[in-house]
């Protein structure tokens, strides 16, 4: 097979959403830096919400981007704690995924305890193929080739010949 026609992992983003500011984020964050390895930041929230308590510009989650090697190995741990499986409907139509885990104690390693609390976290897969890059460079810039573009097959035959992810119709 051609090497540049390989699909890759661009990055993956961890979320974890606390619908509030205090020691719940900073727990969160926490949890966050204690699977990942990385410092998170803080997300923003961009609207009032009485109603959920929420006020405009103040911190109510937190999140981080990894990539290459440290996005591989925690998307491989990751999509273990999430029960290696995943629906078709969670690959949109570039080759992109979505999944969720309901608490951070499924990682290896992670215990409860109830000080901190159980938080669950949102991962996105972001995926590319080698010369992505030509059409998002600012010079030059041209259109990227149909061969070269992923698509959701590709994706769901990556992740299931890399991770050993049972991919499931959706229902």
């Amino acid at each position: 097979m051609n090497v540049m026609l390989e699909p890759r992992i661009d990055k993956v983003v961890v979320h974890v959403g606390v619908g509030e500011s205090g020691q719940r984020l900073v727990n969160a964050e926490t949890i966050l830096k204690a699977i990942t390895h990385q410092a998170p930041v803080r997300s923003i929230a961009k609207k009032t919400l009485p109603n959920f308590g929420i006020k405009k510009k103040e911190p109510i989650g937190a999140k981080l981007t990894l990539r290459g090697k440290a996005a591989e190995d925690f998307l491989a741990v990751a999509l273990k704690a999430a029960g290696s499986s995943l629906k078709k409907s969670q690959f949109d139509e570039q080759g992109n995924f979505s999944f969720g885990i309901e608490e951070h104690t499924d990682f290896p390693g992670m215990r409860y305890d109830p000080e901190i609390g159980i938080f669950g976290m949102d991962v996105s897969v972001a995926m590319k193929r080698a010369g992505y890059r030509i059409a998002r460079r600012r010079i030059c810039q041209k259109r990227l080739p149909a061969r070269q573009r992923l698509g959701k097959d590709d994706t769901v035959e990556f992740v299931q010949k890399r991770f050993g992810v049972v991919i499931l119709e959706a229902a």
